[in-house]
């Protein structure tokens, strides 16, 4: 008896497909080079899987972050490097020629104006939105135009406007830098300041006479007054010597010297035939010397300290008008004052300001405020320098210009004990160490993470490749038989 082939070529058949469905996975892991796009097919080890997917994810994102922040520092150290040395440029400047030019401006000024607009753009630098001068307000602009930091706008002041100010008020309206000369007897002379405890003028601070037959006193008093006295006649060649502090915080010393000559030279007192003609002689030469000192070293130390005034903290305004006769200074309202610094200003440290975490339990703070005292020592400096002019024809417009000139070249030297634009370079170069040192340990992890995932899901290239060859010999045979089979009949068989 002969039984039917219906069975086993059913049987052959589900052989193919199977045979088939293997050649497919084997072609597939023999292209991705996983074990199985599911989990499912991963076996045991999917739980461990999954822990280093989202270990490797979240390397990731740490170091997109650190990619991100990585950029904005070094935009920033880009920044504060120009800063210094726009700082030592303009520093150099200061102490060459103070010749005033045809516009009122010495050519170091000219200097400083135009790299104060350079610090202003600078301060205002961005990175996609966010602007990294301005603290955790990142979303608004850090500092003002130049325009409206030297010129103002509408009723607001600008710094120009402010210098002015302060300097009417340091002079006072006798110019003589808010002291008054007198003579409280014949034989003698006395300077005194105009108002105890103003902050404008010229402060007292000594006297000393090599004069013979003279006494002196002071300061002393309330306002503080220095006097000299002269009970005789001085000899040819002696001084006396009369020392001021500056609102600046410098000091300046008039020094007279008496002289038998019938026409006296500056800082010189003819002496008389009489102690009371000479008195009348020194209180005269002392009246001009101040006056001169008023007109050059006070206004120049005035400038620098209305720079102190606008821009470190809420603006300081004399209370005026008049303010020639001022005795305070009231703070500046954002209605009658322009702020140059306009990020945010809050009390916490500005490194504080931006802070990100790059791995699990580290953080990085890369925060910047422009108003930081390394950034606006010199942005304040420069503008004090940018901000005077002078009269080509004033005699003593050089002089002055000298004295400003000495005074911020010192100043963008940075004193001791002043924040320097190094030190907030520093500060980052550390932030920037720790994203390198986090960024190795990432890329290491990974690798490490990696390597353990390929064993897992991975399979071998050259172990698949051999078991599809054999794979496609099986498939192809049984192909062949079948195919055989299909075409068997009653009477081929017979």
């Amino acid at each position: 008896m002969i039984s039917g082939i219906g069975t086993r070529s059913a049987l052959g058949v589900q052989s193919l497909v199977e045979m088939r469905r293997q050649l497919d996975e084997l072609q597939r892991q023999l292209g991705t080079g996983k074990k199985s796009d599911t989990y499912a097919g991963i076996g045991l080890d999917r739980g461990l899987l999954v822990g280093l997917r989202n270990r490797i994810s979240a390397i990731d994102g740490y170091e997109s972050t650190i990619g991100n922040i990585g950029v904005r520092i070094d935009l920033a150290q880009s920044a504060l490097g120009r800063f210094g040395d726009i700082g030592r440029t303009v520093k150099a400047a200061a102490f060459q020629s103070t010749e005033i030019e045809s516009n009122g401006t010495t050519i170091a000024q000219s200097t400083a104006y135009s790299s104060l607009g350079e610090i202003l753009g600078l301060l205002n630098t961005q990175i996609g939105d966010r602007y990294l001068f301005s603290g955790s307000g990142a979303d608004q602009p850090s500092v003002a135009s130049l325009e409206h930091v030297m010129d103002g706008g509408g009723a607001r002041a600008g710094f120009k406007q402010i210098v002015s100010e302060r300097r009417q008020a340091d002079l006072g309206a006798s110019g003589l830098g808010r002291v008054a000369i007198s003579a409280p007897t014949a034989t003698s002379v006395q300077i005194a300041e105009d108002v105890a405890g103003s902050p404008f003028g010229f402060k007292l601070s000594g006297v000393n006479s090599a004069l013979t037959n003279s006494t002196v006193a002071g300061p002393a008093g309330v306002p503080p007054a220095v006097s000299v006295d002269l009970t005789g006649l001085p000899n040819d060649g002696e001084t006396v010597q009369f020392r001021f502090t500056l609102p600046d915080g410098t000091t300046e010393t008039v020094t007279l010297t008496a002289t038998s000559s019938a026409t006296p030279g500056p800082n010189e007192f003819a002496i008389g035939t009489t102690a009371a003609a000479t008195a009348a002689n020194m209180q005269a030469a002392l009246t001009a010397s101040v006056q001169k000192l008023a007109s050059t070293s006070l206004t120049a130390a005035s400038a620098v300290v209305a720079a102190d005034n606008f821009f470190n903290g809420t603006p300081q305004r004399v209370a005026g008008p008049p303010f020639n006769t001022a005795t305070a200074l009231v703070a500046g309202t954002p209605a009658n004052t322009v702020s140059w610094y306009t990020g945010e200003n809050g009390s916490t440290p500005a490194r504080a300001t931006a802070t990100a975490r790059v791995d699990t339990s580290i953080a990085v703070s890369y925060g910047l405020r422009a108003n930081e005292d390394g950034i606006r020592w010199i942005v304040q400096n420069v503008a004090a320098l940018a901000a005077v002019t002078f009269s080509p024809t004033d005699p003593d417009a050089t002089a002055r210009a000298g004295a400003l000139h000495a005074r911020v070249g010192v100043n963008l030297d940075v004193p001791p004990g002043t924040q320097k634009v190094e030190d907030i370079q520093a500060e980052l170069a550390g932030a920037q160490a720790t994203l390198q040192g986090a960024a190795d340990r990432h890329h290491q992890t990974k690798s490490a993470l990696a390597g353990m995932m390929e064993q897992i899901e991975g399979v071998p290239t050259e172990e698949v490749a051999a078991m599809i060859l054999a794979l496609q010999v099986r498939l192809q045979a049984s192909l062949q038989t079948t195919s055989l089979l299909y075409k068997t009949s009653l009477v081929n068989y017979i």
